[in-house]
C-alpha cells in the first residue's frame, strides 16, 4: 500500500493545477450564475474535454499487471502529464489571473476533500486485485475536473448566500446610517463606467463624491464598495449598476436605494443573456422606475428605445439631446470634435444663452455622457461655471477611448468592452486622426444571433477607415473579415493571428511615420482561440 500512496503524489499535484484553470474559468464565469460556466464548457467541448488526462483509460490494461509495475506507470503517467499540461499554460494567453479570494479559498477546500475522500476509503480498504479499477476512478476524476469544481460550487451554495446576507446586512445598515447621502445609480447597455467617472469629476468640483471602483456593477461589487470604502464624510454615492438579465437591476436598486438615475443609452449588449431588446430596455429602465416620486431620472432623448418607452414612474425626468427634434432640457450644439479633444455649445431649457465647454474626451458618444452629468449637476445646484470647470477637468478614462503615447505609436486604447456603437464611433475617432490607421480586434461578443451581423458590419466600417487591419482569432473573427471583403478590401492589408501578444508585435512593424492604431476590444479569457 505505500507503494499507492507514493504513486498518488504526482496524481495530486496533477489534480492541483487542473483545479486552478477550472477554477480561473470558474470566476471568469461569475462561479456559474445562471449556468453560465455550464454554458462555457457546452460551447468549449475541445478545451474541457480534449485534454491530455483523457489517456487514463489504459489504466484498465493494469488489470493484466502486478500491482508493482501498476503503481510505477501511474506514477509516470501523471508525471508525463504534469510535464506536458505545465508546457500547455505556459503557452495560454492569461489578461485576468485567477483572484485567491475568501470565496475561491472556500471553494478549494471543499474541491480537496471530495478528491481526497476516495484515496482515503480506498488506502483503509486497499486490495491489490482492485488496483487498476482504482486507478481507473481516479484518472476519471481527474479528467471529470471542470463539472468536479461545478460540483462544489452546489454543495457551497448554502455557505455562499449565508455569507452574502451578512456582507448585504451590513451594507444595507451602514447606508441606513447614512441618512444624508444622495444615491445616484448609473446604468445603460454603454458607457456606463465613462459616465459615472465624468459625473465624479463634475460633482467633484462642489461637493464629496463616492463612485463605485473600477467596474464594482454587481451586487457583490456593491456590497465591497459600501463596506470597504464609502465613508461618513461622502455627500454622493455614485453606483454604476450592470446586468445580464431582467430583474439584475432591480436587485441593485432594492440594495442602494437611489434617488437619482441616470440612463446612458440602450443597446444591443448582453442580448444573448436578455433574449430580446425589449427585455434589454425594460431591464435598464428598472433604474428609473425604482426612483421615488421625487427623485430625478436623467434619459437621453436621441436614444429611441429611452423615447418611446413608457415610463411607470412620476418622478422629474432630464432630457438630454444632440440630434432630439423635440425639446430637451440640455442639448449640445456646435460641436467641434478633433484629435485633440472636443468643444461644444450647451443650452439649457428656459435659458436662450450658450455656454462653452471644452473636454479632452474623443468622441460623440462622450458627450451625451457629458451632458447627463451637466443636467444632473445643475439640478443639485452647480453653477455654470463650475460646470464648465468640472467638465474641462474631466480625466480620460482607461481603456475607453483612451488616447496615449506608447515609444512612436499613437494607441486609442478603447479595450475595455465593445458594442456595435461604440465600434462604430471608436472608428469615427480613429478617422479624426491623421496619417496612418490601424485597427486591432478581436471582434464583439455576447451579441446572440445578430452577432455575426454586428461583426460584418464592423468590418465593412473598417474598410471606410483603417489601412491595415489586424484580427485576433481567425474563427472568432470571420464575420468581421468577410465584411471587409463585401467591400474589397485589399486582402494584403488583412492580418489574420492568434495571440494577441503577435498583434503589439506586428503593429509596430505595420507603423510607418505618422500612426494611429485602434485597439477595439481586448476580450476576456473565456475567449481566447490559442
Amino acid at each position: 500500500m505505500l507503494y499507492f500512496l507514493l504513486s498518488l503524489i504526482p496524481f495530486l499535484i496533477y489534480v492541483i493545477l487542473k483545479t486552478k484553470k477550472s477554477l480561473h474559468m470558474h470566476q471568469l464565469n461569475w462561479y456559474n450564475l445562471d449556468f453560465r460556466y455550464l454554458k462555457w464548457v457546452i460551447k468549449n467541448p475541445y478545451k474541457v474535454f480534449v485534454d491530455l488526462d483523457g489517456f487514463f483509460v489504459i489504466f484498465f490494461t493494469f488489470l493484466f499487471m502486478n500491482s508493482d509495475l501498476a503503481n510505477i506507470l501511474f506514477f509516470i503517467f501523471y508525471i508525463v502529464i504534469i510535464y506536458f499540461y505545465k508546457r500547455l499554460l505556459a503557452k495560454e494567453q492569461v489578461k485576468v489571473p485567477l483572484k485567491i479570494t475568501a470565496r475561491v479559498k472556500r471553494l478549494g477546500i471543499t474541491i480537496a476533500l471530495l478528491y481526497l475522500i476516495l484515496p482515503i476509503v480506498f488506502c483503509f480498504t486497499y486490495d491489490a486485485h482492485y488496483l487498476a479499477y482504482y486507478y481507473v476512478i481516479l484518472g476519471l476524476l481527474a479528467y471529470l475536473n471542470p463539472f468536479i469544481v461545478m460540483f462544489a460550487e452546489v454543495i457551497n451554495k448554502p455557505v455562499e448566500k449565508g455569507v452574502f446576507n451578512h456582507y448585504r446586512n451590513m451594507a444595507t445598515r451602514k447606508l441606513k446610517s447614512m441618512n444624508n447621502l444622495g444615491v445616484i445609480g448609473i446604468t445603460g447597455s454603454y458607457g456606463k463606467t465613462s459616465s459615472k467617472n465624468i459625473l465624479n469629476d463634475v460633482l467633484s468640483v462642489s461637493y464629496n463624491v463616492f463612485p463605485t471602483p473600477k467596474n464594482f456593477n454587481t451586487p457583490i461589487g456593491l456590497i465591497l464598495s459600501i463596506n470597504n470604502y464609502l465613508d461618513k464624510f461622502s455627500d454622493y454615492f455614485i453606483a454604476e449598476m450592470g446586468a445580464f438579465k431582467k430583474g439584475e437591476i432591480q436587485e441593485l436598486c432594492d440594495l442602494v436605494h437611489p434617488k437619482y438615475g441616470i440612463l446612458t443609452t440602450i443597446g444591443t449588449a448582453h442580448l444573448e443573456s436578455f433574449g430580446s431588446r425589449e427585455n434589454i430596455q425594460s431591464g435598464k429602465f428598472e433604474l428609473i422606475e425604482s426612483l421615488p416620486s421625487d427623485g430625478v431620472g436623467v434619459l437621453n432623448a436621441d436614444d429611441p428605445y429611452q423615447l418611446s418607452y413608457d415610463l411607470k414612474n412620476d418622478c422629474k425626468i432630464l432630457w438630454i439631446g444632440i440630434d432630439a427634434e423635440g425639446e430637451v432640457d440640455v442639448r449640445a450644439t456646435d460641436l467641434k470634435l478633433s484629435n485633440k479633444g472636443t468643444t461644444f455649445n450647451v443650452i439649457f431649457k428656459g435659458d436662450k444663452n450658450k455656454y462653452s465647454f471644452t473636454t479632452r474626451l474623443l468622441g460623440k458618444h462622450n458627450i451625451y455622457n457629458i451632458l447627463a452629468s451637466i443636467a444632473l449637476g445643475k439640478e443639485l445646484g452647480l453653477s455654470i461655471e463650475q460646470l464648465q470647470a468640472g467638465v474641462k477637468k474631466v480625466n480620460s478614462i482607461e481603456h475607453r477611448l483612451e488616447l496615449k503615447k506608447v515609444g512612436t505609436l499613437n494607441i486609442i486604447d478603447d479595450a475595455y468592452n465593445s458594442n456595435p456603437v461604440g465600434s462604430k464611433m471608436a472608428l469615427e475617432v480613429l478617422n479624426l486622426m491623421p496619417g496612418k490607421k490601424i485597427v486591432i480586434t478581436p471582434g464583439m461578443i455576447e451579441l446572440g444571433p445578430k452577432q455575426y451581423e454586428f461583426n460584418m458590419k464592423f468590418g465593412q466600417y473598417i474598410a471606410e477607415v483603417c489601412d491595415e487591419v489586424i484580427l485576433v482569432g481567425a474563427e472568432q473573427t470571420k464575420p468581421i473579415y468577410d465584411g471587409l471583403l463585401s467591400k474589397k478590401y485589399n486582402e494584403k492589408k488583412i492580418h489574420v493571428i492568434n495571440d494577441v501578444k503577435e498583434g503589439f508585435v506586428l503593429m509596430h512593424r505595420l507603423a510607418k511615420g505618422d500612426t494611429y492604431i485602434l485597439i477595439e476590444n481586448d476580450l476576456p479569457d473565456l475567449f481566447n482561440e490559442k
